[in-house]
C-alpha cells in the first residue's frame, strides 16, 4: 500500500500569515494519524487540500507515485479514492440507511448482487444491520455517524478523512465511537487522518500525532513519545495535563531530568546569592503524575483541591509565585503547606 506525502504544503488565502505554511509529513501505511491543534491552525485546511477540495498555494501532495495536487494542477476530489466523514454527518434525509451507504456504489455504476452485498458488509461492521430500512432521522446521533463511517468503507478507500466527527456527540456516546472507529481502521486497512482539537481523542485513536499551530507543524511522533518527550512550549501545553516551570538550569545534553537536579532547581529559584543564581533559566515540563508528597520533598501551598471522582486534583504554588499541579489520594486542605516531591521532568 502506498504512502501519502505532504511535501512543503502550503495554502494562503491572502491578507496576512498563510493558512498552512511550509508542512512536510509522511504518513507510514496504514496509519491513523491525528492533526491536532487549536481552532485556526490549520488542520482542517490541511484535511481539505489532501481530499480535494483546496488547491495547495505551493507545495504538493502525492500518493506513492502519484501526483494528486500541486500549485499547478490538481487531481479533482472523486479520482482520488478517499472518502471523508465530516462533522454535520452530511446524510441524505430522504435515504433509507442502507441507500445512504449505498450511494457512492450507485454514481460508480454497482447496482443488484454487487450493490447488496457490499451494503450488507459495510451495515455489519458498524452494528447496524437491523436499521437498514429506517431513515437518518430515526437514528441517535451516535448511529448516524457510524451510517457515515460505513458509507465510508463501502467504496473500500485508499485514505479516510475525519473532520472532527465526535464533535457533535457527548461524553458517553464519544467513548463509544472511538471503539467503533478503532475497529474500523484494523478491518479496513485505510491510511486515516483524524482532525480533532481534544488532545484526549487524538491520544487514545492515533497510531501518531501531528500538532499544529499557526499554520505550521510542530512535532509527529507516536502518542507515547509525543507524551513523554514533547518539543517546545506549544506541544508540551496542548498534551497532557502539565506545568511548565521556569527554572535554572546549567546547559548539558540532559532533558529527562529527576529529582535530585529539579530539586536544586526549583529549590534555588528566587533565592538571593543562591548556587545557581547565575544560571540561564530552562522551560521544564511536569506532569501531575510526577508529583506526589514526600518528606525529603520541598514545601508547597495548596492553592486548591478539587475532587475528580478517582482522585483529587492539586493546585501547588512554590515560593517563587510558579504554579504545579498534582494528583492526590486524599483530600488536602487549601492553604495547608505540604513537602512535595517532583519525580521527573522533561526540559522544553
Amino acid at each position: 500500500m502506498a504512502q501519502l506525502i505532504l511535501n512543503h504544503l502550503t495554502k494562503d488565502f491572502g491578507g496576512g500569515r498563510p493558512a498552512v505554511a511550509d508542512v512536510s509529513l509522511t504518513l507510514r501505511r496504514q496509519a491513523f494519524l491525528a492533526l491536532l491543534g487549536p481552532s485556526g491552525c490549520g488542520k482542517t485546511t490541511v484535511l481539505r487540500m489532501i481530499a480535494g477540495f483546496e488547491q495547495p498555494t505551493d507545495g504538493s501532495i502525492s500518493y506513492g507515485e502519484r501526483r494528486l495536487s500541486d500549485a499547478e494542477r490538481a487531481l479533482p476530489p472523486e479520482k482520488r479514492n478517499m472518502a471523508m466523514v465530516f462533522q454535520s454527518y452530511a446524510l441524505w434525509p430522504h435515504m433509507t440507511v442502507a441507500e445512504n451507504i449505498g450511494y457512492p456504489l450507485k454514481v460508480r455504476g454497482i447496482s443488484g448482487a454487487a450493490w447488496q452485498k457490499l451494503v450488507g458488509e459495510a451495515l455489519s461492521l458498524v452494528k447496524l444491520t437491523d436499521f437498514a430500512e429506517r431513515r437518518p432521522s430515526a437514528l441517535s446521533g451516535g448511529q448516524r455517524q457510524r451510517v457515515a463511517l460505513a458509507r465510508c468503507l463501502v467504496t473500500q478507500p485508499d485514505v479516510v478523512l475525519l473532520d472532527e466527527p465526535l464533535a457533535n456527540l457527548d461524553q458517553h456516546l464519544r467513548k463509544s465511537m472511538e471503539e467503533t472507529f478503532r475497529a474500523f481502521h484494523e478491518r479496513s486497512g485505510a491510511t486515516m487522518v483524524y482532525v480533532t482539537h481534544d488532545q484526549a481523542e487524538a491520544m487514545a485513536l492515533a497510531t501518531d500525532v501531528a500538532v499544529m499551530s499557526e499554520g505550521r507543524l510542530l512535532q509527529v511522533a507516536p502518542p507515547a513519545e509525543i507524551y513523554a518527550r514533547p518539543e517546545g512550549r506549544v506541544v508540551g501545553g496542548l498534551i497532557g495535563r502539565g506545568s511548565i516551570l521556569r527554572l535554572p538550569l546549567a546547559e548539558s545534553g540532559e532533558r529527562q531530568l529527576g529529582w535530585p537536579v529539579l530539586r536544586e532547581a526549583v529549590g534555588s529559584h528566587g533565592a538571593v546569592g543562591g548556587p545557581l543564581a547565575d544560571v540561564p533559566l530552562a522551560d521544564v515540563l511536569v506532569r501531575p503524575e510526577h508529583v506526589h508528597r514526600g518528606t525529603d520533598g520541598i514545601v508547597m501551598r495548596v492553592i486548591s483541591c478539587v475532587f475528580e471522582g478517582e482522585r483529587f486534583a492539586l493546585d501547588l504554588g512554590l515560593g517563587d509565585g510558579q504554579r504545579l499541579k498534582a494528583y492526590s489520594n486524599v483530600a488536602i486542605a487549601e492553604g495547608q503547606t505540604v513537602p512535595f516531591v517532583i519525580a521527573s521532568g522533561w526540559r522544553l
